[in-house]
């Protein structure tokens, strides 16, 4: 399975699920409805969980995101940095079998290809002190 694959396609599902604020799960099934090109299950799958986590859990990933942002309320943030954020800060909080180093690796890498030229650091500054409190027991899933 390509899970890189599969945080681009939730990245572009909460990117539309941001921008149009209508039920998340009619957007997800519009979204594949839309997708021209043949996608593996399992990808499907694996974006699927990460939109529908991120969604069941956005006050408290929010939070924490606007926690950890010094000076960044997270309203202010681009939509992309914003969710490519919330997919990191999901699967470090919720997502025990990924290690922090990929999902932020991850993100970084997902942030040089859809964000700005500064979306990468932005991304990495944040999720990595979001890494460090969660090592330190700060957050928990909880």
């Amino acid at each position: 399975m390509n899970r890189r694959k599969a945080r681009e396609y939730a990245l572009k599902i909460l990117y539309m699920i941001d921008i149009r604020k209508e039920n998340y799960l009619s957007i997800i099934d519009e979204f594949w409805q839309s997708i021209k090109e043949k996608v593996n299950g399992k990808v499907k799958e694996f974006s699927n969980e990460i939109v529908k986590g991120v969604m069941e859990n956005i006050e408290k990933i929010d939070k924490i995101i606007s926690d950890v942002s010094l000076n960044w309320e997270i309203e202010r943030m681009s939509y992309i940095d914003r969710n490519i954020l919330r997919i990191g800060t999901y699967e470090i909080i919720f997502k025990n079998d990924i290690p922090y180093a990929v999902s932020i690796n991850e993100a970084i890498e997902i942030s040089k290809e859809y964000g700005d030229n500064d979306s990468p650091k932005f991304v990495n500054g944040i999720l990595h002190k979001i890494k460090e409190i969660v090592e330190k027991g700060g957050i928990n899933e909880t």
